[in-house]
């Protein structure tokens, strides 16, 4: 049964990142970001996200891991906002807030602290890793970033 597509709600309380949990697990991590363009439209694309502890406030945040030169990152670093919409069926929830990012280019971490943040935000993806060494040396290559949205608004289909 197809849900009442009008029939949304918007959640209240850090508990239902107990949602974004579920059903960001269920979909082994696989979300939609969107960011708005400087003209306005939508950027949106394919990411692995889950949920972390932001590495300065501790607060629960959902995280992604993006390429220094991908242009959802220069639209989030001017937008300042992303939402992120994790699926799993029919069953759906949408995190939307304003973004830390951290990186490189960034002083939100020190640089030392950059290669354990991107660890933390892929394996709060549900990724995992033979080779953190490896890892870390193509992060760093690519100019990996997190992006870090905080979930000021979360919003779902009734049927969870």
């Amino acid at each position: 049964m197809i849900p009442d597509r009008a029939a949304v709600r918007t959640l209240d309380g850090m508990a239902d990142l107990d949602l974004v949990r579920r059903i960001g697990g269920a979909s082994n991590g696989l979300a939609v970001v969107a960011v708005a363009r400087p003209d306005g439209t939508i950027h949106t694309s394919l990411v692995n996200a889950g949920v972390l502890d932001h590495p300065v406030s501790g607060e629960p945040v959902v995280g992604l891991v993006v390429q220094g030169r991908a242009k959802k990152l220069s639209y989030a670093r001017a937008a300042g906002r992303a939402n992120v919409v994790f699926r799993n069926g029919w069953e759906w929830v949408a995190v939307e807030g304003h973004v830390d990012i951290a990186g490189p280019n960034d002083a939100l971490v020190a640089p030392d602290a950059i290669p354990k943040l991107l660890r933390d935000v892929f394996t709060a993806a549900g990724g995992t890793h033979d080779d953190w060494d490896e890892y870390d040396r193509v992060m760093a290559a690519e100019g990996r970033t997190a992006m870090l949205v905080h979930p000021e608004r979360i919003v779902s289909n009734p049927g969870t």
